[in-house]
């Protein structure tokens, strides 16, 4: 055995994380959901419902796409596959392993 018997976690992808949830991008689009959320609140003097849900609105808007999802990093994620999934191509040109690049 080359590596002393060890084997790699199932989660090491995980340990790439900022505190194993986000990666960059995720925090810059809550960092800027907050912000806008915070604006709002000082801007806009919450006094009904309407205008306290509109105000909370985007930092619930992203909380919500950074929610993490089973086989899926997060929400945001999971949407950005499903579009590539219906707007990219879906023929797929096999080549096979044995063939040589060369031949037809």
């Amino acid at each position: 055995m080359e590596n002393d018997g060890y084997l790699i976690p199932a989660n090491s992808k995980k340990s790439m994380l900022i505190l194993g949830f986000f990666n960059v991008t995720d925090l810059i689009i809550f960092g800027t959901g907050l912000f806008i959320t915070f604006v709002l609140l000082f801007i806009i003097s919450a006094t009904d419902l309407k205008s306290a849900v509109f105000i909370i609105a985007p930092a619930f808007i992203v909380s919500f796409l950074l929610l993490p999802i089973p086989n899926q990093h997060n929400v945001r994620t999971f949407i950005y596959n499903i579009y590539n999934y219906y707007t990219n191509r879906r023929r797929y040109f096999w080549r096979g392993w044995c063939i040589k690049k060369n031949e037809k």
